[in-house]
Order: C-alpha cells, then structure tokens, then sequence
C-alpha cells in the first residue's frame, strides 16, 4: 500500500458548478444541521489499483484540483487490496478525515460496516449498488458516461470497415457493461450490420492480459477494438488498427490510432459533495448522475489526428446527438446488463 499526501495552493474552480450543487443538495435535507465553517475539508481517497489507472486516475485528479484550490487538504492510499480495505478506512476515519472517497465495488458490505461506525465522515464511493437510507453518511456514485459512449459508437460504426469490433473490458458490473452497451447502440446506428466479439479479462488492470485478449480478436476479423482497459490500444497500434478510448484521452499517445475517446469527469460529483459537507447536508444518496453529459460529467474527446477523418455526415450525427443529450431531448438507454458478442 502506498500512502502520498497533497496539498498544494492554486486558482479555484467553476463557481457556477459549485453554488449549483450547494443549492440542489442543500434542498434535499441534512444529515448534520447548520453549516461548517468554510476551511479545506480533510479528504482520504482509498484505491484499490495504481492512481494512473483511468478510472481512479479521473477522482485523483478531481481531488488534486480540489486541493490546489484550497477547498480540501487530500490525503490518498493505492494499490489497497480487498481485503485490507476496510482496515485503512477505518485508520482513516479514526485520523479525522471528514470525506473519504474511493471505489468498495468487491467489498461493498464491509465498507458499509465500516460507514456505520463512524457516522461523522462522510463517505462518497464507487459502487454497483444504490444508496441506502438507513446509512445517512454512505453516498455513491459511478462514471454514468453512456451518453459519450453512445457518441464514440456512432464514430466507430462507421469507420470499421469490416464491420467487426471487439470490446475488451475488466469485468461485467454495471458501469462497465452500460458504458459497452451504450457503444454498441451507437455503432448499430451508423452500421446496422456491425457484429462485436466481447471479453472481459478478470481484473481492473492488467495490460498484457488486454492486449492479448484484443490480439484473439483480431485474428478473429475485428478491425477495430473497444479499450475500456489499457493494452488494448496497443494491440491495435501493433497490428495498425483503429480503437476508441474510455474514461481518459489517449489520442496524444496514440495518434495513428485512437479515433475518439468517452471521456469522464469526476469533477462535478467531488464539488457537490464538498459543497454538501461544508453546507451540513451531506446524506445518503446517489451521485452517478453528476456523471451526466449534461451535468458536466462527461464529454466526447476532441478527435486530434482524426479531425476531418470521420465522415461528414456522421460528424453531423455526433454534434447534433451531443447538443440534443444536452438539452435532454434524447435519451441514451442505460443497460446494466452483461453484453453478449455477436
């Protein structure tokens, strides 16, 4: 386990988002009444994977910009193992860290054992599951970003050739298989003919398993490939294959071949639950949809060295679907499922 702690001086952020969030959680009731003074609030981020892994990577940076603009001194473990993870929240929540946040998706009942103990933290936490009213300081969230990787899918459909897309992910939860599902819906619209091959590797992260993986696939007629987890891409680099991102852009480091990524903000979900600690409202509750396109909690990568590449037409599509996602005159489906190949 390694434990670094940041806390650093720096310019604030949206205030716009902030009040906003202040206001709507301010609305929905209190769990500790009146509110604190307004000193950085002590935040504990507990992971279980490396802090460059592009899930945790997104709530590590939201956290160091909170820091940088003085609203939270933030202290973070990674690379915390299952089951030590109740026991490093538990030192956390006895050191007085006021929110802690992190992902409890294989220890979900310990976590919430834990919660219940010390019911003057809050605690903020990627989770499969929905909150629970009768443990008032237990929120959750996960990256809702269908809606971009509904936008990625419509990209994608169209410049696989072959028609054939593999889809390589970490294992079949909900915030995976959404995200999947969402993908496929796109590609289906601008191919109605496109076929997926779909693998999920048993693990969060572990790169060679991915490219090896995406490796079978191809051999298997897929011309363009899925990267919900690292390796994958470069699979498709090595074999000169198109591939689209998730979570993070990594279009700088893959310029011949990632057409356009779904990126995630965790922004948005960290500002309202700042805002909802120093206001004395911090409750159960579930923060996904600050994970929303239209929350500000996701987005389409711009397309870097694929600008002007996918065709016109469907760079239509894209803008319009994105400005309608906006305005909320289109909807895209959430299907926690587990997605099936072809």
């Amino acid at each position: 386990m390694t434990q670094r702690k940041t806390s650093l001086p720096g310019s604030g952020l949206s205030r716009r988002a902030l009040l906003s969030s202040a206001l709507a959680l301010v609305a929905a009731g209190a769990l500790v009444p009146g509110a604190r003074a307004a000193e950085p609030i002590k935040v504990a981020g507990i992971y279980t994977v490396p802090v460059e892994q592009q899930w945790v990577s997104r709530i590590h940076i939201a956290a160091e910009a909170a820091a940088a603009a003085g609203q939270i001194t933030y202290t973070f473990s990674e690379n915390v193992a299952n089951t030590d993870y109740p026991r490093v929240m538990r030192e956390y929540a006895e050191s007085g860290i006021e929110l802690m946040i992190g992902e409890v998706f294989a220890v979900e009942a310990e976590a919430r054992e834990v919660a219940a103990d010390y019911p003057e933290v809050a605690f903020l936490m990627g989770s499969s599951f929905l909150e629970d009213p009768g443990l008032a300081n237990f929120a959750v969230f996960d990256n809702y970003i269908q809606d971009a990787a509904y936008l990625t899918g419509l990209i994608a459909g169209s410049m696989s050739e072959a028609g054939n897309i593999g889809m390589v992910g970490g294992f079949p939860i909900p915030e995976v298989n959404r995200l999947m599902h969402a993908f496929m819906a796109g590609a289906r619209e601008t191919n109605p003919d496109v076929t997926f091959q779909v693998s999920f590797i048993g693990s969060w992260f572990d790169p060679p398993k991915a490219k090896e993986t995406a490796f079978a696939m191809i051999e298997n007629g897929a011309d363009m490939l899925y990267a919900e987890r690292f390796g994958v891409s470069d699979a498709a680099q090595e074999r000169g294959l198109l591939a689209i991102g998730n979570v993070i852009d990594t279009q700088a480091d893959y310029p011949d071949t990632v057409v356009a990524s779904a990126l995630w903000h965790f922004e948005p979900t960290l500002q309202a639950a700042i805002a909802a600690v120093n206001a004395g409202t911090f409750e159960a509750d579930n923060y996904g949809v600050y994970s929303y396109m239209k929350e500000g909690g996701s987005s389409l990568a711009p397309l870097g060295t694929f600008e002007g590449k996918v065709p016109a037409e469907v760079m239509d599509l894209v803008k319009a679907r994105d400005a309608a996602i906006r305005d909320g005159s289109f909807t895209v489906e959430i299907n926690d499922t587990e997605p099936k190949s072809s």
